[in-house]
């Protein structure tokens, strides 16, 4: 098992003394409301420096107001321009950032900035991730997919620059805290993910044919975007997990195990050689995960969820994943023991079928279908390792023609 993931472990000794400034790219969606949550309860820790939304200028302009912050970027032009007009004061200290990607590189590269969490849907993230690592910033990761489609250069970036990237995602993070926030090692012998198992863990087969964006959307335990909602209810979302732990903490896909947990308290488990086991627990709200990614190596309490409380009695159940019903975290397997290319394939084409079921022009089952005959047209593209970004980012968008075929 690889072990040269030094961005795992470097001091955070010069924040000590002042609040951690932190770029939030991605603040309208959930994620971004939590990390908002986080910095409010926190405000002699933490100062909101920059802000970027999609196309929610609205709800993006109350954040500017509330915690006054001063860079600000839309992604979408119209937005921009609607934002843009309904600043109350032109000599207001606000600094509107370009549309589209330029924007988001912007705030990534602020030089106010220490803490920048890319919690941007699907891959737009990628160039800004890169941005902010390039710039020496303490890069939250709470995009799995832009790890997916290009982890072995957004890690090689990390080392070369000597930047830290810490998980957001609660999975992946209580495994960064199960490893003391240092790299897996050989006495590591697994790294189990648990996985809530979505709105249809209980749905039988002849059930599941009949499933509705409505019903997807469902989630019994977590309040999220429709994509990733989906994701769980077809455990895409724990195949994505998985090729990520293997990325992130440089482990064999052998070592990387998925498990139901219905409660989504324990969030992972790492296994030692010896047999032991160091388990993370916490409620399921993603603002323990984003509170200890922006205030690591700091410990600060939990302001805005209560703690577990174990004077009730609590009932913890696992149990194994039925890869009949749920085909897509057999693909995820399937394309890391694959390598090269394929995890981005098999993220794209997920992509493509999940908004097409949400559109309600795909069948539930339709999404592991048209995600495997992807998998099957580009498999000669899927075991190359990508020579270049360009490269990744190519067969990225074939991945995404090639899908739409299908549908």
């Amino acid at each position: 098992m690889s072990s040269d993931h030094s961005s795992f472990s470097i001091p955070h000794s010069s924040l000590a003394t002042r609040r951690r400034r932190v770029a939030l790219l991605g603040a309208t969606g959930s994620i971004g409301e939590n990390t908002l949550r986080v910095i409010a309860a926190h405000p002699d820790q933490l100062e909101l420096v920059a802000v970027a939304a999609h196309s929610n200028w609205e709800k993006l302009a109350g954040i500017v107001e509330k915690f006054r912050v001063p860079h600000v970027a839309l992604f979408d032009e119209k937005a921009r321009s609607a934002f843009q007009s309904k600043i109350p004061n032109p000599k207001s200290k606000i600094t509107l950032h370009a549309p589209g990607v330029e924007g988001l590189l912007s705030l990534a590269q602020l030089p106010e900035a220490d803490t920048v969490l890319v919690a941007v849907v699907g891959t737009q993230g990628l160039h800004p991730a890169l941005a902010a690592i390039e710039a020496g910033k303490t890069l939250a990761l709470a995009s799995k997919e832009i790890l997916v489609l290009a982890g072995k250069f957004v890690m090689d970036a990390a080392r070369h620059h000597n930047a830290q990237l810490i998980p957001v995602d609660s999975e992946h993070n209580a495994v960064f805290q199960c490893l003391a926030g240092r790299p897996a090692d050989a006495a590591v012998r697994r790294v189990t993910l648990t996985a809530s198992g979505g709105a249809f863990r209980d749905w039988s087969a002849e059930r599941l044919a009949t499933a509705t964006p409505a019903d997807a959307l469902r989630h019994p335990n977590w309040a999220m975007g429709p994509k990733i909602t989906v994701d769980c209810a077809t455990l895409a979302n724990k195949g994505l997990e998985l090729i990520e732990a293997q990325i992130l903490f440089g482990l064999r896909p052998e070592q990387c195990a998925a498990v139901l947990h219905p409660q989504s308290i324990v969030h992972a488990l790492v296994e030692f050689t010896d047999g032991a086991m160091l388990a993370q627990l916490c409620p399921p709200s993603m603002t323990f995960p984003i509170q200890h990614a922006l205030l690591h190596p700091a410990r600060s309490a939990a302001g805005t969820e209560g703690a577990l409380d174990l004077d009730r009695l609590l009932a913890l159940e696992f149990r194994p994943v039925d890869e009949t019903r749920f085909p897509m975290l057999a693909l995820a397997r399937q394309t890391m023991r694959t390598g090269g290319s394929a995890p981005a394939i098999y993220n794209a084409a997920n992509e493509i079928a999940v908004a097409a079921f949400l559109e309600n022009k795909l069948p539930f089952p339709g999404i592991p279908r048209t995600v495997e005959k992807t998998l099957a047209a580009l498999a000669a593209e899927a075991a190359r390792d990508p020579a270049t970004l360009d490269t990744v980012l190519a067969l990225d968008a074939e991945a995404r023609r090639v899908a739409e075929t299908f549908l």
